[in-house]
């Protein structure tokens, strides 16, 4: 079960990373504090720096979708359709209905369930409201009509619950600058190990007035909180380790009593105390080892199977549940978990968690072990 749990703990990690990286944040972003309005402005600076992969403008704001079954609060992204095509984007985006970008600024793609809460479907016509300064400072609504080009999945509900998408000109039309942010997403070969590296590259290159923040930065708290889970995972499999380990030592325990009168005649015979309690710590460390590598096995087998079990186990409960007239039972609730869980195994610390599990077994034995090294055999030969 060690390895089922590590298995899924990193592939939905790896997998809800990948696709904010990939449809969120970008791997890096670039903010033109002097000219906020304008995030491209020196965009040759850094076009031509080795390792990066696509550079996008790009334009955030909120505002209210209006459909014809209900209204709700969206996240407005005026952005490039290039971007949505880009291989990262591709792999990630599933497109549900009609195109996965929008193809004029007057289109908008939105997330599935935006699209649901509203009722909108593909050619429907619907209307954002946003807010606009006036020449006095005051705020007042703005009304714009767009057309329904497509509605898209990213397959986590939480990325994409909200999304209202549409071209950079598009967020020109129902965005304000002051109540909105414009930044450039970039996308590099590694993000994983060169982000920090390209950032201070382009820093170097644009010079003062610009600030560049990597997606470590941008996500920080989140990635926080699954790097905190995930050593809080590997802590508890540690703990059971040990409770395990403890168990070997009981066993160990018992067949040093067991076999008292077999110790016996091996020091009537001439082993040493050292090689008496070299017997059982052998032992120990067999049984820890098959157990390791057999349950490994079977973690790893049933790890990398994950999807096609969650699957069969929830076709399983759906069949009895539709008996009872209920709802289809979903397993992983795709509001908060990944519709598929990627596979990521971690052979690094595959190995640590069998070596782990193996000292362990040898450590917990070792009392017994040099207690049965310990015993007299004198004792033990007029006891018996």
């Amino acid at each position: 079960m060690h390895m089922v749990t590590l298995i899924v703990a990193d592939g939905m990690i790896r997998g809800i990373t990948d696709r904010f990286l990939e449809l969120g944040t970008g791997h890096l972003r670039v903010y033109n504090f002097l000219n906020p309005a304008e995030p491209d402005e020196d965009i040759d600076e850094i076009r031509d720096l080795y390792g990066i992969r696509g550079i996008w403008s790009e334009q955030q704001g909120t505002g209210v979708v209006v459909g014809k079954q209900g209204k709700t609060g969206a996240t407005i992204r005026g952005i490039d359709p290039s971007f949505w095509e880009d291989a990262g984007s591709a792999q990630y985006l599933e497109t549900l209905a009609g195109e996965s970008h929008p193809a004029t600024d007057c289109d908008v793609v939105l997330g599935q369930d935006l699209a649901e809460n509203i009722g909108a479907e593909v050619g429907d016509l619907i209307r954002i409201m946003t807010l606009r300064t006036t020449a006095d400072g005051r705020n007042i609504p703005r009304i714009t009509p767009f057309t329904v080009r497509g509605i898209v999945s990213s397959g986590y509900r939480e990325l994409d619950a909200l999304w209202c998408i549409t071209t950079w000109e598009g967020g020109t039309r129902v965005l304000p600058p002051e109540l909105s942010s414009s930044y450039l997403t970039l996308k590099i070969d590694d993000p994983f190990n060169d982000a920090e590296e390209m950032a201070y590259a382009i820093s170097a290159a644009l010079g003062p007035g610009y600030g560049v923040y990597t997606w470590k930065e941008l996500q920080r708290s989140q990635y926080a909180s699954y790097e905190s889970t995930r050593q809080l995972l590997l802590f508890i499999m540690a703990l059971i380790v040990i409770i395990a380990a403890v168990n070997v030592s009981s066993a160990t325990s018992m067949l040093v009593i067991e076999r008292q009168r077999d110790i016996a005649v091996l020091k009537a015979a001439g082993a040493s105390p050292r090689d008496t309690g070299g017997i059982f710590l052998w032992g120990s460390f067999l049984t820890g080892l098959s157990g390791a590598v057999v349950g490994t096995a079977l973690g790893l087998l049933i790890g990398v199977n994950i999807n096609p079990l969650i699957r069969s186990l929830e076709n399983f409960l759906s069949f009895f549940s539709s008996l009872f007239h209920q709802d289809e039972v979903k397993i992983l609730d795709p509001g908060y978990y990944l519709e598929t869980i990627p596979i990521i195994i971690d052979w690094s610390t595959v190995f640590l968690i069998v070596l782990f599990t193996v000292l362990c077994s040898i450590i917990a034995s070792w009392i017994p072990a040099h207690r049965a090294g310990k015993l007299k055999p004198l004792d033990l030969l007029r006891k018996y």
